[in-house]
Order: structure tokens, then C-alpha cells, then sequence
């Protein structure tokens, strides 16, 4: 079995909503995700992925649990970890007044890239389709572009893991595409990929294995055989809706 590059150990993140008094966006999840791989994160919209992916990231520290990153403890070491990873974020600003070739060379320095950037930053053009428009302004870019330019700029400094949160959000048929056969292509070039999404059909087209989650708890995890054998549903959908009643149930 390939040694697991992302340790997740009953993993908990509160936070304290004056309002609502302490909310448990992460409630003891834990789950591996190995090399070469594709582990994604499915559930809803709040149902904890993305807290779960910015506390994977250093973004966010957990209240408690544990996370390593390449035998890296996050909470001890989060600078060792970031430098691992590679983490997208439909968050994460773009410099607008920066091309596109100029924001990955950038991004490749920041990173310390050790290899010869320029050619980097071709190959990952390249890779992404992104000539016609690798001269142009971020600000000039249409949002797919956009999002294509911050998953080069994720994938420049070629780290190990990569940490994505729902990448293809609010793009076209085609550039959402894309993005997913380069995520299969960053697999298949043994990077470990940790992935959210709340569209069932894509977590199916791309995960090697997945997480189900909803409100911060975990549901079920394993292959989507597995999953299926598991709630004897043949698709995912069904298999979610079933493993969600079955957490109401038990309360």
C-alpha cells in the first residue's frame, strides 16, 4: 500500500458565533490520502470541506486533532507544510495588473522553485492551454481563464500535494472540463490531490476514493465501490441521501 502523504486524526475546528454560541465546522473527522491519488471531499455547501481543507492548508488552526502533510505536523511545522503544497482557493487573489506568464513566474520564486523557471512556467502554459493569453492582464481574463491561471499558479512550484477547493465552480461545460482531466493529469504524474466538491457527478468522474461529509461530520469514506456495496445504492447520489438519513437516525 503507497504510504499516505495527508494524515488527517480526529481532526475538530470550533468556532464561537455570538449568536449561535460555539459551532463545530469540523466535528472529529479522520481520513489518509496517498500519492497518486485523487481523495475528494463530498457534501453540501457548509458542510465543513472547506474549513477542513484551510486547516489541511495552515490556513486555519484546528482546535484540536491532528494533521500531517509529508510526515510534517501542521501545528508544529506549518511552514514546512506550506512548503508541500500547493492550495486553491476561489479566495485566493490573483495580481491583476500582472499577466499570466508573469504571475506564474511570480508564484514560482515566491515558492522556490529550484528548477529552471522559465521553462517551468512554458511547459505549465502548455500544459493549460494557456498561450493565446499568457501576455494578457489577470484583470483582462475571463473568469474561466482566471481559474485556469490559479490552478497553474497552485501547480508552479511543482509540490507533492495539492489542496483544491471546488475548482470548478461557476465555470462553462468546457472549461470545467479542463480543469478536471489536468487534476487527473496532476494525479497521474503521482501527485497527491485533495479535492472538495459538492457535485456529485464530478466526484464520481474523478475521485479514486471520498469522503462524504455533512455538518462537519463524516459519513462515510472509502472507493465509490465500496461506498456503493456499503449502502447497496448503485449511485453516488443515492448513497449520500441514504448515508444522510442513516446520521439523522442515529442522531
Amino acid at each position: 500500500m503507497q504510504d499516505s502523504t495527508i494524515q488527517i486524526e480526529n481532526l475538530v475546528k470550533v468556532y464561537h458565533d455570538r449568536a449561535r454560541g460555539e459551532v463545530r465546522a469540523v466535528d472529529d473527522i479522520t481520513f489518509s490520502c496517498r500519492s497518486g491519488e485523487i481523495f475528494g471531499l463530498l457534501g453540501p455547501n457548509g458542510a465543513g470541506k472547506t474549513t477542513t481543507l484551510r486547516t489541511v492548508s495552515t490556513v486555519l488552526q484546528p482546535t484540536s486533532g491532528t494533521v500531517r502533510v509529508m510526515g510534517i505536523d501542521a501545528r508544529q511545522d506549518p511552514v514546512g507544510v506550506r512548503r508541500s503544497i500547493g492550495f486553491y482557493s476561489s479566495t485566493t487573489a490573483l495580481f491583476p495588473r500582472l499577466t499570466a506568464r508573469e504571475t506564474l513566474r511570480f508564484f514560482a520564486e515566491v515558492n522556490g522553485y529550484t528548477g529552471d523557471i522559465r521553462q517551468r512556467v512554458e511547459e505549465v502554459i502548455h500544459d493549460l492551454d494557456l498561450g493565446s493569453y499568457a501576455d494578457v492582464r489577470v484583470d483582462r481574463l475571463s473568469q474561466g481563464m482566471k481559474q485556469k491561471v490559479s490552478l497553474a499558479r497552485t501547480d508552479i512550484h511543482d509540490p507533492p500535494v495539492l489542496i483544491l477547493d471546488e475548482p470548478t465552480t461557476g465555470l462553462d461545460v468546457l472549461n470545467a472540463r479542463e480543469i478536471r482531466n489536468r487534476i487527473s493529469t496532476l494525479r497521474d504524474r503521482g501527485k497527491t490531490v485533495l479535492f472538495s466538491t459538492h457535485i456529485m457527478a464530478e466526484a464520481e468522474k474523478l475521485c479514486d476514493r471520498i469522503a462524504i461529509i455533512h455538518e462537519g461530520r463524516l459519513l462515510g469514506t472509502g472507493t465509490l465501490g465500496e461506498i456503493r456495496e456499503r449502502t447497496g445504492e448503485r449511485y453516488l447520489e443515492d448513497a449520500f441521501v441514504k448515508l444522510l438519513l442513516r446520521r439523522g437516525a442515529d442522531g
